[in-house]
This record gives C-alpha cells, structure tokens and sequence, in this order.
C-alpha cells in the first residue's frame, strides 16, 4: 500500500493541525516556562542575567538553524528534515530536564533550539508544496491564529506545573510536546517536496540561492513587510512586563490578562484574514493590513506623547496593530515563498532569520532606550508600522497586481 494510501492526504485537517503545532515549537518552547526563571535563579544560585540567558539563546540558535533547515528540506524532502529536528528537541529537552548547572542548562536550550527550529521553517513551505498561492495564505492565516494560543495556554500552564511539580516539570511537558509531534510527523505527514534540489546544501548553491532570494524585488517586499510588521509586534513582547507592570503599575498576576488583550487583536485578525484573503486578493489584504498597522502605531506614540499613559491608551492601539499584523504577517510570508518552487525551504529559512533578527534588534532598541514611560515602546511601533506600509508601497503594490 503506498503511502498516500497509508496517510492522510498533505491538505488534511490533521496535517494542518500538526503543522500549526509545528509552527508553535518556538513560543511554546519560550513561554511554556517564563513563570518558572525566578526560582530557576534562586535552585542554580545564579544571576537574573544568566537565567535569561536561557531565553536569549534559544533565540540565537532559533534564528541560526533557520537557514540551515530550508536547504536541508530543499535537499531531502520535509518529512525526513521534521522528524530529525523534532528527535533533537526531544534530546534537548531531556537534557534541560536533567541540567546539573545553569550552563549546561543554557547550552541544553541552544540545542532544544536547534531542534525546534525545523517547526516553522519546514511547515511553511509545506504548506507551499501543497496549495496554490492564495490558498497557502488562507491556511497560513488559520495557522497563525491557532499559534497565537500559544502565548494564552502556555504560561498558564507552566505555571500551574511549576507550582504543583518544580521548575523541571515544565521540561517534562516540552519533551511531551516534542514526542506528540514526532507521532504525529511520523504517522499522518507525506513527503510534499516533489523538487527536491540537490545542489541545496552545496555552498555554492546555497549562496545562489540566498542570492537569487535576496535580489528578488518581488521576494525583497514581502520580507520587508513581515519583518517590519513582526519587529513592532515583538516591541511589545519584549516590553511588555517593564510597559504594563513598572509603567502602568498592572499587578503582575494581572499582567497575563494584558498582555492577553493585546494578542486577542493577532487572533481575531487572523480569522479576518483567512476569511478574505481569497476574496479580495494577498497583496490586497497585505495594503490593509500596512495601512492599519502604520494608523494604530502612530496612534499610540501619539497618546504616549501626548503624556497619555492609561490601560486603553497602550493595550487598544496595541491590540489593533496586532490585528493587522495577522493580516500582513501570513500573507506576507506566503508571498515571500510563493515565486520560487524550488527552493521553497530557503525562503522559508530567509525569511524567518531575517524576521528574527528585525525582532530581536526592535526588542534591543527598546530596552536601550527605556526611560520608564511608554514612548519608546509607542514610538518604535509607529515607526516600524510606517516601515511596514512604505515596503508595501514601494515594493509590493509596484509589482504585479495580485
């Protein structure tokens, strides 16, 4: 029996639920456990600076790994790229599990990430393997409102784990996360890849195609529009416990229902996005979703210079431009991936490191920058949401019409 026959087709429900899974491994990985880093702190007798060390990272390795598993799925096909990245997060869970120091637990993190990285990056361009391009965007939308439980679900869950079981049991659960995916690859996930590239992992071929990708000015619009709209979007992750609790004096057990209202806007507006997108068009949508990004961000530094430092006055204007990022974000990243076939999984890796790397330098400029009010927060949204809509004028709205 062939294993179409033996799986569930690529464009299944449950495909697509192990896909937003996938796509989940890094927020899950960095929130499940956030409640857990003070006692982290106080069991290895070390300094707050090397705790979130653990956080910081993660994200390096996140990032790096990202180019290396679009080649590697270029080259091998998805379904083998998943499963061995999937089996080093368990590894690397297992290790965090088990860390005898902080510094072992930090290098257990960098390998956990390693691993995790193969979740985002593969599963989006399965995702163009399978459907055509505005479909990919709609599912892609779907997915990331999905994914954006992640924020709600898993510091609630770490926390109760970590009350009732120790700081360790949240690693015990990442490893569980990581072994049902592993399943889930295994038994329901087809090989989608049906150009498989093997000059991918050659570096010649790797430079050529991060080349070809990177000179593309239909590709470059499409970047530049994700990592702009996301680079705002993360301001606030990052900013968020110093904005609402130091600034806006919000109780840190209140603190997850703020940041709640604010991710709500990314959940509502990825549904919004998955229900017209096919209708009015990818790069339509995106427009809409710059413009309303650049009007909420700019909206924001104005109340915050304005000395307006209320609830509403941050978390609304905050809670739109996430909204309009679903819509930008998703679609954003299926335009990026869509012109290029071939090599689908570089631009899924080109994409996601250079999204990571506008995100993480956003939350860098924020905390260089703090002066314990909400202007800088307010300020690098508004500028970043007016980046978003210049990119897609200059270069997404000049190309063809979608």
């Amino acid at each position: 029996m062939s294993e179409i026959k033996t799986r569930p087709a690529a464009n299944s429900l449950k495909v697509t639920v192990l896909l937003t899974g996938l796509v989940a491994f890094g927020p899950v990985s960095t929130d499940l456990y956030l409640a857990s880093l003070p006692d982290m702190g106080r069991y290895f007798s070390t300094s707050v600076e090397m705790v979130q060390m653990t956080l910081s990272v993660f994200l390096l390795g996140f990032a790096v790994s990202m180019l290396i598993y679009g080649p590697l799925s270029d080259r091998f096909g998805r379904r083998p790229v998943i499963l061995g990245g999937v089996v080093i997060y368990v590894i690397g869970s297992v290790a965090c599990l088990f860390a005898p120091t902080i510094e072992v637990l930090i290098a257990s993190r960098f390998l956990q990430a390693l691993g995790a990285c193969c979740g985002p990056v593969v599963a989006r361009a399965v995702v163009r393997d399978v459907y055509p391009r505005d479909q990919a965007a709609k599912v892609m939308s779907y997915m990331a409102s999905a994914m954006a439980l992640a924020p709600f679900v898993a510091p609630i869950l770490g926390g109760w784990f970590h009350t009732l079981f120790g700081w360790r049991s949240n690693f015990i659960l990442l490893g569980l996360f990581g072994l049902i995916l592993l399943a889930g690859t295994w038994f329901w996930l087809t090989e989608t890849n049906q150009h498989k590239d093997p000059r991918a992992l050659s570096p010649r071929g790797m430079l050529g195609n991060y080349r070809t990708l990177l000179t593309d000015r239909q590709v470059l619009g499409y970047v530049a529009v994700v990592s702009a709209t996301f680079a705002g979007m993360f301001s606030f992750i990052s900013a968020s416990s110093f904005v609402l609790i130091d600034v806006l004096a919000l109780p840190p057990a209140m603190f997850g229902f703020g940041f709640a209202v604010v991710v709500s806007g990314y959940i509502a507006g990825g549904f919004i996005a998955g229900k017209w997108t096919g209708r009015v068009g990818l790069d339509r949508m995106i427009g809409i979703g710059t413009a309303g990004a650049a009007l909420f961000g700019v909206t924001a530094a104005i109340l915050a210079w304005s000395g307006v430092q209320t609830l509403p006055a941050v978390l609304l204007p905050l809670m739109g431009f996430f909204l309009c990022g679903a819509m930008v974000i998703p679609n954003g990243s299926a335009g990026a991936i869509a012109p290029h076939a071939r090599m689908a999984g570089a631009a899924s890796a080109c994409l996601g490191f250079i999204q990571m790397v506008a995100g993480a330098s956003a939350g860098w400029l924020h905390s260089a920058s703090f002066n314990h009010s909400s202007r800088p927060l307010a300020t690098l949204v508004g500028v970043l949401g007016l980046a978003a809509l210049a990119a897609y004028l200059l270069l997404v709205r000049r190309k063809a019409s979608p």
